[in-house]
């Protein structure tokens, strides 16, 4: 049996709703302003990023940054940030709760 105990705490651990919380990026105070800290929109017409997809927002930010996809304003935002900061990000808003 304590193999059995072991295998079911592996397999929460792995669930998305018992996972460690990603660290709070550092370029997330720009983000914010707009979006929020927690992923729930500031200021009217920003979209609320909080329990998006991982991939989706990941991809998002890179065409933004890219000029892939035409918004000035979010291509300033992002300015010349590398994947890696992306990928935190994105991963931060991915984590946070849709509130009501």
């Amino acid at each position: 049996m304590p193999r059995a105990g072991g295998l079911l705490l592996a397999v929460l651990a792995s669930s998305p709703a018992y996972a460690a919380a990603p660290p709070k990026p550092a370029r997330l105070g720009l983000c914010a302003a707009c979006h929020g800290e927690a992923g729930m929109a500031q200021i009217p017409g920003a979209p609320n990023l909080a329990g998006q997809r991982l991939d989706y927002l990941r991809e998002a930010l890179r065409q933004y940054r890219d000029g892939r996809r035409n918004a000035p304003l979010m291509r300033a935002a992002i300015g010349p940030v590398s994947d890696a900061d992306l990928d935190e990000l994105a991963r931060w808003y991915s984590a946070q709760t849709p509130q009501p």
